[in-house]
């Protein structure tokens, strides 16, 4: 049976059997049945999601990750981020947040921080005039400042600041680094001693045992 189906009681309505096209015209002021919104009201923005070569009109409240807004006099837009790094811009290619694990400089994202500039691991940012000198070399994995002795330990490497923060009260980049490491030693060398002294002198108390053993069978 064909129904003929008003759009959320804005004043228009089209032909349509499937009453579930009803949720595509939620805060709508047009709409399709097949694309969903075509404008909104005004305190909302249109946001256009595509899927291959169909695409879904949406009336929100606030653009989602990746878009940012733009008003106008005929229509209020969510239009996508001109990078696919950006989690947040405030422009097509002016980005204000990056998404994990990449920096952010003047409005750009970056998997490492170009030169003259240094990862700041809190904000995600590189920070401009702050540059350092390449890590170091991993030094000895230690334990209690001890190189032995244990199973497992720490090394760290490294770096020492080439151009300061302007920020001087606050460290621009961390200057150390440290990860788990295996010792080469489980055992110190003065433990090896004992253990091998203690190991001989059981070999030597066994010995005598036997012996006695033997003189006792002897005798008898």
């Amino acid at each position: 049976m064909i129904l003929e189906i008003p759009c959320v009681d804005l004043g228009f309505s089209w032909l349509e059997s499937d009453t579930d096209s009803l949720r595509n015209c939620r805060s709508c002021l047009d709409c399709s049945p097949d694309n969903g919104c075509l404008t909104c009201e005004q305190r909302f923005f249109l946001l256009i999601r595509r899927e291959g070569i169909r695409q879904q009109g949406e009336c929100v409240h606030a653009c989602p990750v990746g878009h940012y807004s733009r008003r106008g006099q005929d229509a209020n837009r969510c239009l996508r981020c001109n990078t696919a790094d950006c989690e947040s811009c405030f422009s097509r290619e002016f980005c204000i947040k990056c998404k994990s694990e990449r920096y952010l400089l003047k409005g750009k994202c970056y998997n490492r921080c170009p030169k003259g500039s240094a990862p700041h691991a809190r904000l995600m940012e590189c920070v401009d005039g702050c540059e350092v000198s390449p890590w170091g070399e991993w030094g000895p994995c230690l334990k209690k400042q001890q190189m032995c002795g244990f199973k497992w330990g720490f090394e760290t490497r490294t770096r020492h600041i080439l151009t300061p923060s302007p920020k001087d009260s606050e460290p621009c980049v961390a200057l150390s680094m440290s990860r788990r490491c295996r010792l080469k030693d489980r055992r110190c060398s003065g433990e090896r001693r004992k253990m091998s002294k203690n190991r001989g002198n059981k070999r030597k108390k066994k010995l005598a045992v036997e012996v006695e053993s033997e003189e006792d069978d002897f005798s008898s």
